[in-house]
């Protein structure tokens, strides 16, 4: 294929972006080469500056579940902005899209919507220390929240030890309020609970890790986290950003059936614009500004465009739940036809999956945390997503990313995929 106009477009952005890009995972650092600049996508097919076409395999990292441009949302937010775009005052909307996803998610009362992602869980942290009185919280290894100071830790030098910054501009006194503990290791949570004895206020994880590649939670792992954090008064805090609304209508509680006590939300509830969202039971909210006294606050919070999009993304889910399955069934079949490729190329592999959630791992381990995941082969995988994207085929640009299959896929679509991988030389 030809990538000589997006090319060009990537060496003019590089003189007035840093690095050319808005979000660091879009400039390739991690497999190579230049990044595609899209011009337009409709349903499963993005279609860049060259002209060339690909099947999307990252549904703008999630939040379009049910394709491109899906009609009702487009619809939505042009009937919206012909109204006006912003008011900073409260709109009917608002509340629409409340009630509504209050009724699909289980165990919360009452939610707050902002901008992004990374601003419904620091939101949500905050919440959860103004309500508990406590000032530290728990992490997991992998684990991606967003670009808050609070969640830019790594690992210290053992499993009670505080984390350390692994960005420059985040302060060692926010890193010794946050404490590292390893994805599917209960253990590791009891010994930094155990060494912190009624000082921590919350444990934030992903309840299905899609930053590590998707990364699934063993039962006794997640269970005994409930147990723990219940057992210790610490709150436990569900980002389901990724999850939420796309593991079915009640997200990663209903698949794993865990009752969290906050939720985090962000991709799928904007419908493809950007929201973010946190919720809880009446107890936690109600220490919510303007009720309470953890402040928060944002004047595009609510924005009408966005909470449109999201009320018309939310009713198709909430009036047609058989998508979620229908996605089930579309990402089980291109696991197994991954499977039988890879199985002809004998390279060491690993596939996790869930819902319509998947990630390939070039490595013999099974991938159960970020320490196996980290163990991959990435010199084959950059020759994984370079062929792939040469045959048309739109991968996550890194091999700690989760796919997220929307479905417009067609069956010939995944077939198309999976012959692809099959001319692909490993």
């Amino acid at each position: 294929m030809n990538y000589k106009r997006s090319s060009a477009l990537f060496h003019e952005a590089k003189k007035y972006i840093p690095g050319g890009v808005n979000s660091p995972v879009r400039a390739f650092k991690a497999v190579g080469g230049d990044p595609i600049f899209v011009k337009e996508a409709k349903g499963a097919y993005l279609f860049d500056e060259d002209g060339n076409r690909f099947i999307d395999y990252i549904a703008s990292w999630g939040p379009l579940i049910l394709g491109h441009a899906y009609e009702p949302v487009i619809n939505a937010v042009i009937e919206k902005a012909k109204k006006g775009t912003s008011f900073g005052m409260p709109t009917e909307i608002e509340t629409e899209l409340a009630k509504l996803a209050v009724s699909m998610v289980p165990n919360i009362d009452k939610i707050r919507f902002v901008n992004s992602g990374t601003e419904a869980c620091m939101s949500a942290v905050r919440l959860a220390r103004g309500f508990t009185g406590k000032d530290k919280i728990i992490k997991f290894s992998g684990c991606y929240h967003g670009h808050s100071d609070s969640f830019l830790i790594q690992a210290g030098s053992g499993a009670v030890t505080f984390g350390s910054p692994n960005s420059p501009g985040v302060t060692q006194g926010t890193a010794k309020d946050t404490l590292l503990a390893n994805y599917n290791d209960l253990a590791s949570v009891k010994a930094l609970v155990e060494a912190n004895s009624n000082e921590i206020a919350a444990v934030i994880i992903e309840p299905v890790a899609g930053n590590m590649g998707c990364i699934i939670p063993s039962d006794d792992f997640i269970q005994g986290l409930r147990a723990l954090c219940t057992q210790n008064n610490i709150l436990l805090i569900f980002d389901e950003v990724m999850t939420g609304f796309r593991l079915g209508k009640g997200g990663a509680q209903e698949a794993l059936g865990i009752a969290a006590d906050i939720m985090c939300f962000g991709k799928v509830i904007g419908g493809g614009l950007p929201v973010g969202a946190f919720a809880a039971r009446n107890e936690i909210m109600s220490h919510l500004a303007p009720d309470g006294p953890v402040y928060q606050a944002g004047t595009l919070s609510g924005n009408p465009l966005a909470m449109s999009a999201g009320l018309a993304m939310l009713t198709e889910l909430n009036n047609n739940p058989e998508v979620f399955e229908s996605l089930n069934k579309k990402t089980a079949y291109l696991h197994n036809g991954i499977e039988q490729a890879l199985n002809k190329k004998g390279v060491p592999y690993q596939i996790n999956r869930l819902g319509s959630m998947i990630s390939v791992h070039f490595t013999e381990e099974p991938v159960v945390d970020f320490a196996s995941s980290a163990k991959g082969n990435n010199e084959t995988f950059k020759k994984y997503f370079h062929g792939m994207l040469n045959q048309g085929v739109y991968l996550p640009p890194s091999a700690f990313e989760s796919y997220f299959l929307n479905d417009a896929l067609s069956y010939e679509d995944l077939d198309e995929t999976i012959a692809a991988l099959e001319s692909v030389t490993l």
